[in-house]
């Protein structure tokens, strides 16, 4: 049965409206979680020094982050399914930014890990509460584009923390206080604001909608609920059979493939760059170029997904251009001028997998088992950006170099790409597939 044009032009009307009012503050509140969660990337360039903190302690330290996240991941999507994605995400924004601002107290490595660690178990659940979300407003042909919009908060939020961290960091000293310390702090003000107004700005349901017509709320509200009786989903299974199913269990392994590569450049970029012969007052700016470059390709590709629709050769040439850029990134990293334009290459495909991989989750089953398969795939995705990281500081300190972790990252981004076909076909329902 196909829509009749007065449908489309509903929808049309609907979705302009979701995108104008819902994707630009969801898109600030992850641009102030990126901010909150990379500074510590720019931080140590003054932080390790001052503290004395080995290469190992700080990826220690900004992988174990994520393993606060994940622990809780599952538990705080549940909740937000269960209080509604209003009240629950104001509370993750407000919690991350009290323990944000509290990083400028640290003295020592276990202040610094304890504060990382809880500062994942405060953001625990905001990604995947977001998807969630999106998917209770966003017909799954039009969800890739507008999943991307909202996720180039990462590499925007990545290109501004540069010039606006090393501005940040230049008032070292003012009242006796460090660069860094400022760091923390000022980055912190707008998770505050934000989380303020959240529950009075977001709407639960379109039907919640004040600034949707009756007819759009209606048709949104169908077409959504059709597409899960199309799908063969009207029938919510069990949480626990969710988070079992192989579908959801190969995802996850997906997302950590990709994970792994995304937050081991992020975390270490500024210092790859230094370690090229890069000055200081440069850092910001080069590390702006390759995420600038990133959030555009990523909007790209993935309405070029859309418009196919198309989504595993997407994902999977989006893999291995990320695969690409990070091993030449890493065998020329010596090279101020080509490794800036393979890391840019790296970041570029490794970002655009992103909204393509979210297609997938956000057609899985509703309801709590859907809150909760949502955000497993993120948790044991996340496991990824500790262990990036990690290994990244490993073996920078023992070697002295970052070319085995580059290359760590390029393989994880590339493991990604080719298991997500290699699952796709056994696992996944067409309607999935693309």
């Amino acid at each position: 049965m196909y829509p009749s044009d007065t449908d489309s032009g509903v929808q049309a009307s609907a979705l302009r409206k979701v995108q104008l009012r819902l994707i630009p503050f969801l898109w600030l509140m992850y641009v102030a979680a990126f901010l909150d969660r990379a500074s510590v990337g720019f931080a140590a360039l003054q932080m390790n020094r001052e503290l004395e903190f080995s290469a190992s302690v700080y990826g220690l330290g900004a992988g174990i982050f994520f393993l606060g996240y994940c622990l809780f991941e599952v538990p705080s999507n549940l909740i937000l399914h269960r209080v509604g994605a209003p009240r629950w995400l104001a509370r993750i924004m407000l919690t991350w930014a009290l323990v944000a601002g509290a990083m400028a107290f640290i003295h020592g490595p276990a202040a610094f890990c304890t504060l990382r660690f809880l500062l994942g178990v405060a953001e625990a659940g905001f990604f995947p509460g977001v998807i969630y979300y999106l998917s209770h407003w966003v017909p799954a042909a039009r969800r890739a584009r507008l999943v991307a919009t909202f996720m180039t908060a990462i590499p925007i939020a990545t290109a501004a923390a540069g010039p606006l961290s090393t501005a940040i960091l230049s008032l070292d000293g003012i009242w006796g206080i460090s660069g860094w310390k400022w760091l923390y702090v000022i980055e912190t003000l707008p998770s505050l604001a934000l989380g303020l107004v959240t529950t009075n700005y977001l709407p639960a349901t379109p039907a919640a909608a004040t600034w949707l017509s009756p007819e759009e709320k209606s048709h949104l509200t169908r077409t959504l609920e059709a597409e899960r009786v199309q799908s063969g989903r009207q029938r919510e299974p069990s949480v626990l059979g969710s988070l079992t199913s192989p579908v959801v269990l190969g995802l996850s392994l997906c997302y950590f493939g990709v994970e792994i590569a995304l937050y081991a450049v992020i975390f270490w970029i500024p210092q790859i760059f230094a370690q090229s012969g890069m000055r200081t007052a440069l850092l910001g700016w080069a590390v702006a170029i390759p995420y600038a470059c990133a959030a555009v390709g990523m909007v790209w590709w993935s309405r070029h997904s859309d418009r196919r629709p198309e989504r595993n050769l997407h994902l999977l040439t989006a893999a291995i251009a990320g695969f690409l850029g990070l091993t030449v990134s890493a065998v020329f990293a010596e090279s101020q001028l080509v490794s800036l334009a393979a890391i840019t290459v790296g970041a570029t495909g490794t970002l655009a997998v992103l909204p393509i991989f979210w297609t997938r989750p956000a057609t899985l089953p509703g309801g709590a088992a859907g809150a909760g398969a949502i955000a497993l795939i993120n948790a044991v995705g996340n496991i990824g950006g500790f262990v990036g990281p990690y290994i990244m500081g490993f073996l920078r300190e023992r070697t002295g170099v970052f070319t085995g972790g580059l290359l760590v990252a390029a393989s994880g981004v590339l493991l990604t790409g080719i298991f997500t076909m290699l699952m796709a076909r056994r696992l996944m329902p067409r309607d999935v597939m693309g």
